[in-house]
């Protein structure tokens, strides 16, 4: 990062150079001290060894435990990342959540950039395994925001109500979530919110602090449904994401709500196009757009994105790397949603069926939340493209139902193109 903050990180100075940083020092100053103390791959003290410190996974089903052998213990367990995040802290929350017996989760999470890298023995096997086949050492990921490359995407409205992509964005040089200090989140924080308050014309908006809102302002954002709660997910408290609630979290939104960016929950922000109808084509151009305008104004300060050309943009958990993307659509199917074929053409279209109200939810009648299922290995217009086309073609068999026709289970599409 081309920036007195790359520059002083990389110094390892004396500490009475922040004067010359300005707003964020403390920040700066902590990681310097973080780094004086740890290197990449360095040594964390053990009293036992790691056959004894090895967790018990016999009842796990998740990706980590299926990957965790002794022996990658044994290799990883004594190593840390600059910051000091250990293999332990990543598998914590897959440790303390074995996991349903039909739905494998991840298990491990990233404590900062460097994370992916010192623990690679273990995070690239999930990551194979969680992205159906991706190599994460010899593959590289395409990224893509050329919304003008999108073709179609106005949808039947008749069938479809709504229309979303969402994505996060990491900041380089700061710890994630699961690791990060109180000074780091409020840092966070502090970069963002200055980057958003330069967002001019239809992007132009307010930040509104989870600490600092009124009443009548959190009653809004609840009626919006923009308002995001303190995590109660096992899966995301044992990752330690609900430390220091509500420090340092806020929400961000345009003036038109179509627009928003969610500071400090799961990631460093989540970023998110959205309007009702079925124009995806509009939305994705202003989710390119937004995102593309942060990122510049973000990088005049001289800060950027976690981003490398394997992994794409780096995120707390490995199943939203890449692009970090799902893009849906809320669609009425009442009569497709009822035929037995229906889970094997969403699989064929390499898109997932949700409940509206987000993961693990119920659908409310014959209404999903219909998204990509892929998240690396395609670029963000590849991805969007897939749920254009798999969404037409899921309208098109509900019509044909409507009329007493059959309907196809259409070939397999391939993930990697």
């Amino acid at each position: 990062m081309a920036s007195n903050f790359a520059r002083i990180l990389s110094s390892k100075r004396n500490v009475g150079i922040l004067s010359l940083v300005g707003a964020g020092s403390l920040t700066v100053g902590l990681l310097l001290n973080r780094e004086q103390h740890v290197s990449a791959g360095a040594q964390v003290r053990r009293v036992y060894p790691p056959s004894a410190e090895y967790p018990d996974l016999r009842k796990h089903n998740n990706c980590m435990a299926s990957h965790l052998t002794p022996a990658v213990y044994a290799k990883l367990c004594d190593k840390a990342t600059p910051n000091g995040f250990t293999l332990d802290q990543a598998i914590q929350t897959g440790v303390d959540n074995p996991g349903h017996p039909f739905i494998k989760t991840v298990g491990m999470v990233a404590g900062d950039e460097e994370t992916y890298e010192v623990f690679a023995d273990l995070f690239d096997p999930v990551i194979k395994e969680r992205h159906n086949g991706y190599d994460a050492r010899n593959m590289k990921h395409p990224t893509d925001l050329d919304s003008s490359k999108v073709r179609s995407g106005i949808f039947d409205e008749k069938y479809v109500l709504s229309s979303r992509v969402r994505t996060g964005r990491s900041i380089r040089g700061l710890s994630l979530p699961p690791a990060c200090t109180r000074a780091e989140r409020r840092e966070v924080e502090r970069v963002v919110v200055n980057a958003l308050a330069g967002l001019h014309g239809d992007l132009t908006g307010k930040y509104y602090s989870l600490t600092e809102m009124t009443e009548k302002e959190q009653q809004q954002l609840i009626d919006d449904h923009f308002l995001f709660d303190k995590p109660v997910s096992p899966l995301l408290t044992c990752a330690g994401m609900a430390r220091d609630w509500p420090d340092a979290r806020g929400i961000w939104h345009n003036d038109e709500k179509t627009f928003l960016v969610w500071v400090n929950e799961e990631d460093h922000t989540r970023v998110i196009s959205m309007e009702k109808g079925g124009n995806m084509k509009r939305v994705f151009e202003r989710f390119c757009r937004g995102l593309q305008e942060v990122e510049r104004l973000i990088k005049e300060k001289g800060w950027e994105f976690m981003w490398n050309e394997r992994l794409g943009y780096v995120l707390t958990c490995p199943s939203n790397l890449g692009t970090g993307l799902r893009a849906g659509v809320h669609i009425n199917l009442p009569r497709l949603s009822k035929d037995p074929r229906f889970p094997k053409i969403l699989d064929n279209l390499r898109l997932q069926k949700r409940g509206t109200g987000g993961v693990d939810t119920a659908a409310v009648g014959s209404t999903f939340d219909i998204s990509n299922l892929d998240r690396l290995g395609q670029s963000e217009v590849q991805l969007v493209q897939t749920v254009i086309d798999g969404v037409n073609y899921l309208i098109e068999c509900e019509k044909r139902l409507e009329k007493g026709q059959d309907i196809k289970i259409p070939a397999p599409i391939s993930q990697f193109k």
